[in-house]
């Protein structure tokens, strides 16, 4: 053996890997920490779970509503013009002669024959989720209702619809026409008489 030579101190190799797993067997010997961290794990997950399953129900019932919204009301602007030829025909009938004494034949049998086919239209309509309202005499909403003029009375409360130019008219419950009315208001308030003197 030469001056130059010497020898090394005798050690054990040690992997990474090694102390990778030397570094972690602190924390997977203690159970409590590994339990109370899956079951937090767990809670999360369940917590994404119903909150995934909370909007999926909503979903489910925004489109159950949607497709019914569109059965009910796909026909609204149909509707609407049924609506028209249901209010030319009342105006036709109301323009008839109204009933009298003696009146020629010709005359009631053609009113009978309208009133008949008006009743069977209103029918049909209904069967169908079209209804009329006549809203004379209810107070004014002006959800429901298209103000078209105010006259002064005393006989009823002010709000109050005297007249009823048109009906109201809805479709499943939901307005389809407003009706145009005249509504009643206070009369103005007459100022104090004011005295001529005639002498001067």
């Amino acid at each position: 053996m030469t001056e130059h030579q010497e020898t090394a101190p005798a050690t054990d190799p040690v992997t990474p890997a090694a102390e990778a797993s030397a570094a972690q067997a602190p924390a997977a010997q203690d159970p409590a920490i590994r339990i109370a961290e899956l079951e937090a794990s767990l809670q999360e997950m369940k917590d994404k779970w119903l909150r995934s399953e909370a909007e999926m129900a909503n979903l489910r019932a925004r489109t159950k509503r949607e497709v019914e919204d569109a059965r009910l009301y796909a026909v609204q602007k149909f509707a609407k013009d049924v609506v028209e030829a249901a209010e030319n025909l009342k105006r036709g009938i109301d323009s008839l002669p109204k009933r009298q004494e003696g009146e020629a034949e010709i005359v009631t049998k053609m009113r009978e024959g309208f009133e008949g086919i008006e009743r069977s239209f209103l029918a049909l309509l209904e069967r169908n989720g079209i209804t009329r309202h006549d809203p004379t005499g209810s107070t004014f909403d002006a959800n429901m209702h298209q103000a078209m003029a105010e006259q002064e009375t005393t006989e009823h409360p002010p709000g109050t619809i005297l007249q009823a130019w048109t009906q109201t008219w809805q479709l499943h419950g939901r307005l389809l026409r407003p009706g145009m009315v005249v509504v009643g208001k206070l009369p103005a308030p007459s100022g104090p008489a004011v005295k001529i003197d005639e002498t001067a």
